[in-house]
């Protein structure tokens, strides 16, 4: 928890007790459901946590706003962005069910209001186009599920032609490792990248990178 708090510091007791629980809570659940590697599961507030937080560092989403997570896996980056932004709307979705109980469990043990989960993949979700009433999504926000190629092709339906008074339009957010210029080339977008090094000096963070690209 101190490695999350060397980089943020305005939380309110709320908000430090939920992620406080984290740590004990995923341990516990991943003793019965294996959503995070073993020898990760130590390392989860740097690894999982504050790596999901790059999110926050870079973007400033504002209240009211609906956030899909694509591929959730155990709630990463959705619920550490949900209890950062408690009057932000998260979608987690995942097409393994058993991932998604320990997510719903951590979202009932943590008191995690502005969660909603769904089992299913993205590519099937037809109740949440843009055209529907009440349909589309202001950002898509997704770690390292799938190239970027497809994580594009399943968000932009998606997502709102027009957000709301945000710097950024609507778009997809991802967090990904590597070297990304032959899928940056193939998937055909101009995604603006950031390092996350350059927020998070930790070693883990080397050669690992946000990408966001405009609808």
């Amino acid at each position: 928890m101190e490695i999350v708090l060397k980089y943020f510091s305005d939380f309110t007791e709320k908000q430090l007790g939920q992620f406080k629980l984290l740590g004990p809570l995923y341990k516990e659940w991943n003793e019965k459901i294996n959503v995070i590697s073993r020898k990760d599961i130590d390392g989860l507030y740097e690894k999982h946590v504050l790596h999901s937080l790059s999110i926050a560092a870079a973007f400033d989403f504002p209240d009211g706003v609906e956030i899909m997570d694509l591929g959730t896996g155990g709630g990463f980056p959705g619920i550490p962005l949900a209890i950062f932004f408690p009057k932000v709307k998260f979608h987690l979705v995942d097409s393994i069910a058993k991932k998604l109980k320990v997510v719903q469990a951590v979202v009932d043990a943590t008191g995690i209001k502005n969660v909603t989960i769904q089992h299913t993949r993205a590519e099937d979700i037809k109740d949440r186009k843009p055209a529907l009433p009440g349909g589309g999504f202001d950002f898509v926000v997704s770690r390292a599920v799938a190239p970027l190629k497809d994580l594009w092709k399943w968000s932009r339906p998606l997502l709102k032609q027009k957000g709301q008074d945000s710097s950024d339009p609507p778009g997809l957010i991802c967090l990904k490792g590597g070297n990304l210029a032959a899928e940056i080339l193939e998937s055909n977008t101009r995604p603006r990248v950031l390092e996350i090094s350059e927020i998070f000096q930790e070693e883990f963070f080397k050669e690992k990178y946000l990408l966001y690209i405009a609808r």
